[in-house]
């Protein structure tokens, strides 16, 4: 068989071709692959975009929630007469009348400063506390318990006993007749109302 100079032309142009077939097919698989990386990451795009509006609901949904507690917190106290400035003269009155329809010996209260429990913005509501000493003279332990759960129900005020201590009467110093145990206890009377504004000249 003779290889000519024109089959070899012939066979060149054959070559030229495929390799043209090749690059043309490579370039198909390379714009196949970046348009393939493309879509998926214009995918995870709205997937991480509808992740976002998904939490932002979430969380509007949460705080919606939030306001709506906070609202029936607020009007359940303000029904209770715990809103708005303290109460001390309602307080001490209650205290007294506690002492009476319990008929304990005796009764004595200090009722310290009223503070802001935490720092609100000007014109939002803020609970404020004013921290009472109590010291009740019992006949028995069920009037300390009697006495807490009436002033919870009855105060114009949250109160929270931070601390009560009962030793026998008379271990410490004199109780009026009658008193079996003493009760020194530390209440928190808390109630809500707006935080003050600071004014400037």
């Amino acid at each position: 068989m003779n290889f000519q100079t024109r089959d070899f032309i012939k066979l060149v142009w054959h070559a030229i071709a495929a390799l043209a077939m090749i690059a043309a097919s490579g370039l198909v698989v390379f714009w196949s692959a970046t348009a393939e990386r493309q879509a998926s990451a214009r995918r995870d795009a709205a997937a991480s975009a509808r992740t976002q509006i998904e939490q932002r609901l979430r969380q509007v949904r949460t705080e919606e929630q939030e306001i709506k507690a906070r609202t029936l917190q607020y009007q359940g106290m303000e029904e209770r007469g715990m809103t708005g400035t303290e109460r001390r003269l309602e307080w001490t009155e209650l205290l007294r009348d506690l002492n009476a329809q319990i008929g304990l010996p005796g009764i004595s209260y200090e009722l310290g400063a009223q503070a802001q429990l935490e720092p609100a913005a000007a014109g939002s509501p803020a609970y404020h506390v004013s921290t009472m000493k109590l010291q009740l003279h019992l006949l028995h332990e069920e009037d300390l318990l009697n006495f807490l759960t009436r002033l919870r129900q009855q105060a114009s005020a949250l109160t929270l006993v931070r601390s009560c201590r009962v030793a026998r009467a008379g271990s410490a110093a004199p109780a009026p007749a009658g008193a079996q145990l003493t009760a020194d206890c530390q209440i928190d009377w808390i109630t809500l109302r707006k935080a003050s504004v600071e004014t400037r000249p």
